[in-house]
């Protein structure tokens, strides 16, 4: 038997009820279960005190009474009940798992790995409102959601809050003010998440109660009726908005809830509103199956109580940037009070839950991202997530949707901690090198060790969420080539793959430009030229400084042969290219393609710079020792050359070459989204248009690409740009 005292706690509530409240909904099989439980949790728990000075039996009754009321199964109230029991217990979770079961020692477990991660969270809510602070809170959100493999636990951490909450009613200020704002910074934006509304605003109130007492009185007082209240004049107006509906023949699903009062407060500072200008105080949302029964049901509604002049919006015919659509009204309701009014069929109200246009993405920071359609990989489990809880309302085995949740695990990232308890984020079986280099590029190329939790370990293991890492590093050095070995599973993040292909691609040129300096040199002296002026020697090659002209040297792109005529000031200038102004030569077959004015077969190349193809308007630059540079009229980097140097100007023009293909670059500018760089590599491929290079970028959803393309003239690009600006997203292209 279960004794009074094991179900009484401050409320005086009396042991039936109190048993009846936690095993709401129950098989008797279970209720045996719960009473197990509770037993077991009176003989541990005894006279024991939580941190903030609770009774650990309290808590625990209260958190199964949240777990009963979000309608959880056996497992997880029981759960609830033995919450602390590793705490008193030698082997605790294995004592619960002989005495319960694996899921309810499971679970347990999966609660006692969160509340570890109390220190981190009072850090980061005593750490001011600074952006660093604001991007940490966020990561620590998902690495909360990530630290689990069951959704339950989560809900019971919730329910655990909301329970610490309450207790701390009683409480002194300074107590509550620093959970207060934890809760709101991480708790509460969980349950908004996660569509755990019963939660969500008894978290924000009781928080926002706390934190400005003042306020919260002063809008209480402004709202001059307790929720209740609010609560019976919404189901009232639901019960007659339904008979109206009903009668006319319109099938629907009519729901509504009071807002509450930091929901009220938040709205009207966002909005700088008076009290008297929120009109969604209380509100109601009516979901049918057709357009057309929309607008059926606004008339009902219309007829029924009057409507408010101005607060009237249709988003359907005329939807938000996020494609979010429905029709909002307010009213005044029987009793000369607003009723917002949403009506909407379900399609867009699935949109509006799960989709782009999700609430919830708009109340915590996410509305240019929700704007431009783009999709968070985080955001989109956390919409698989609300769907599994909302299967739990549409199943009779609770079953069903538990084993779903399990398979909700945000896999893909895990989140670990530096010794000074900021999250790092970074992907799925990283290691202690990938840590290293998400701190910073150079903590990665001297890593030599690490230590998990305090204890060393190899530099290769794979990192776990909720792990306290610190890398043990060495003075000076580099990262070594077996990283970039993928069997060796050294590194697993792009980011630090690309910083060590970087480290060994500088070393690589710092070594091809001390060979390169070292030919040189040797030209130097064999022309007895060794006081020449290097800099000048590079601008005569095109180069704006020495080290570009040494790796060029060092990469044989220019020879021995090619500086002992720079040095000998033997430049291969045209004869009186300045008189020669009309003569054109005869491109034949064979020949570049490009006709110098005075000249045949004269050795002829395409600036990389500009990339001029047919029927470009076209100069050439004659250089020294590389023969004539083609550059596009109007290229800045012609136009320098010339000013520098007008002498070596030379006419040129298009010659006749069937097949020769011309290098052009292009820039794509888009809406990011998946598949993007597919669509448009489609477009290419089908155009037979041959694609040497790419680069893209994405800032604030927007997508910049860079491709090199092979084309036989212009034209033939015009058509295919016109044909990538069709792709789905895709706002601008054109040359570079």
């Amino acid at each position: 038997m279960v004794s009074a005292k094991a179900i009484a706690n401050s409320s005086g509530a009396p042991a039936p009820a109190r048993i009846e409240t936690i095993a709401a909904g129950l098989s008797g099989e279970e209720r045996q279960i719960l009473a197990r439980a509770l037993e077991f949790a009176e003989q541990i728990y005894q006279d024991h005190l939580l941190g903030t000075g609770e009774r650990a039996l309290d808590h625990a009754l209260g958190l199964a009474e949240c777990a009963s009321g979000l309608r959880l199964d056996v497992s997880a109230r029981a759960a609830g009940l033995l919450f602390a029991a590793p705490s008193y217990l030698e082997k605790g979770t294995d004592r619960l798992e002989t005495e319960f079961g694996e899921t309810v020692a499971r679970l347990v477990a999966g609660i006692a790995r969160l509340n570890q991660m109390r220190v981190v969270t009072h850090g980061l809510t005593a750490g001011g409102k600074s952006a660093e602070r604001q991007s940490q809170v966020e990561v620590l959100r998902k690495m909360l959601l990530a630290m689990v493999e069951d959704i339950r636990v989560v809900l019971l951490r919730l329910a655990s809050r909301t329970q610490t909450l309450r207790f701390l009613t009683r409480a002194d200020d300074a107590q509550r003010r620093l959970i207060a704002q934890e809760t709101l910074d991480i708790y509460a934006p969980l349950a908004n998440r996660l569509g755990v509304w019963q939660l969500k605003w008894e978290l924000e109130d009781l928080s926002f109660r706390f934190l400005d007492p003042e306020t919260y009185s002063n809008i209480a007082k402004m709202l001059d009726e307790r929720r209740g209240e609010r609560e019976r004049f919404v189901d009232e107006a639901i019960d007659l908005l339904g008979r109206e509906l009903s009668r006319a023949g319109i099938r629907a699903a009519i729901s509504g809830r009071p807002k509450h009062i930091y929901s009220i407060w938040n709205k009207m500072r966002g909005k700088s509103l008076e009290f008297s200008e929120v009109y969604d105080v209380r509100g109601v949302r009516v979901l049918v199956d057709e357009i057309q029964d929309c607008y059926t049901a606004l008339g009902i509604v219309h007829n029924l109580w009057q409507p408010i002049p101005k607060e009237f919006d249709d988003y359907i015919s005329r939807p938000k940037g996020n494609f979010y659509r429905s029709l909002h009204t307010a009213v005044i309701g029987p009793d000369g009070r607003a009723l917002e009014v949403q009506i909407r069929t379900q399609e867009m109200h699935r949109h509006a839950e799960l989709g782009v246009a999700a609430h919830w993405r708009y109340k915590e920071g996410g509305a240019a991202r929700a704007r431009e359609g783009k999709a968070d990989p985080f955001d989109t489990k956390i919409a698989f997530l609300r769907q599994v809880l909302a299967w739990r309302d549409d199943v009779v085995d609770s079953s069903d949707w538990v084993e779903q949740s399990k398979h909700a695990a945000l896999d893909d990232t895990v989140y670990v901690l530096t010794p000074q308890g900021r999250v790092i984020d970074l992907p799925q079986g990283s290691t202690p090198i990938d840590f290293a280099y998400a701190l910073h590029t150079d903590l990665g190329h001297r890593c030599r060790g690490a230590k998990v939790n305090g204890v060393m370990v190899p530099v290769d293991t794979q990192l776990e969420n909720g792990q306290r890492v610190e890398i043990i590093a060495a003075k000076t050095g580099g990262p070594s080539r077996d990283w970039l070995n993928p069997a060796l599973g050294y590194l697993k993040s792009s980011r630090a793959r690309n910083k060590v292909r970087q480290w060994f691609n500088n070393l690589d040129l710092a070594h091809t430009i001390a060979g390169g300096r070292a030919i040189v040199e040797r030209e130097l002296q064999r022309e007895g030229r060794t006081s020449a002026n290097l800099e000048e020697l590079a601008r005569q090659c095109g180069f704006e400084s020495t080290e570009e002209f040494f790796a060029a040297v060092g990469r044989e792109e220019i020879g021995p042969r090619q500086i002992q005529t720079l040095l000998r000031d033997e430049v291969p200038v045209p004869a009186q290219v300045e008189e020669v102004t009309t003569h054109k030569a005869k491109a034949e077959r064979g020949a570049s393609g490009i006709l110098i004015v005075g000249v045949d077969r004269l050795l002829t190349q395409l600036a990389k710079c500009c990339k001029p193809a047919p029927p470009d308007a076209i100069v050439g630059f004659v250089t020294r020792g590389r023969g004539v540079s083609i550059h596009r009229r109007g290229c800045t980097d012609a136009a320098l050359l010339l000013e520098r140097h007008p002498e070596r100007e030379i006419a040129a023009d298009w010659g006749v070459r069937a097949g020769q293909m011309f290098a052009v670059d292009v820039v794509v500018r888009a809406s990011d989204r998946t598949g993007l760089l597919h669509d448009i590599s489609e477009v290419f491929s089908r155009e037979h248009i041959n694609v040497t290079a790419a680069n893209t970028q994405s800032k604030q959803g927007t997508a910049t690409m860079f491709f090199t393309v092979e084309v036989d003239g212009l034209e033939r690009l015009k058509q295919t740009l016109a044909l990538v600006a069709k792709v789905p997203g895709v706002f601008e292209t054109g040359r570079r």
